[in-house]
């Protein structure tokens, strides 16, 4: 199994608001680096997204690539099902509301690609993906 990059950010709102912008998959590419589709192509009864399928843009990965959600009010996580240059990928969103109107988002990622990447190399990747979904998150959730 791949290590796990964890990161964390402070976002002026509940989880509940938090959760609704992580499920608009639509709206992605607007704040999402990277990403220039994201499709639902399967949902839960409740209406949340249970399989997504992405188209990745972000050198050095390019694929199209489809992800399995689990979702709680504590937060979301996910799970590679199909992708052709990526070969693993798990993560989460882990949301703990602070009391002050304020939630804290822990965003941790693992992940694995086809292409040979050396270690050090691929965990600075997985903590820019991060570091910039995280900003990008906060200034969707704090811009509405």
């Amino acid at each position: 199994m791949p290590e796990q990059t964890t990161s964390s950010i402070v976002i002026a709102a509940d989880p509940a608001t938090i959760l609704d912008v992580v499920a608009d998959f639509s709206a992605y590419p607007l704040w999402a680096k990277g990403v220039r589709s994201a499709d639902v192509v399967a949902e839960f009864d409740d209406g949340r997204a249970e399989r997504v399928r992405f188209h990745l843009d972000m050198p050095p990965i390019r694929d199209d690539y489809t992800l399995q959600y689990r979702w709680s009010p504590e937060g979301v996580a996910w799970w590679l099902v199909e992708g052709r240059v990526l070969t693993h990928m798990d993560g989460a969103y882990l949301l703990r509301e602070l009391g002050d109107g304020t939630t804290e988002v822990t965003y941790r990622l693992a992940l694995d690609v086809a292409i040979p990447l050396i270690g050090l190399i691929k965990r600075r990747g997985e903590k820019i993906i991060i570091d910039s979904a995280l900003k990008g998150l906060k200034g969707r959730v704090e811009g509405q």
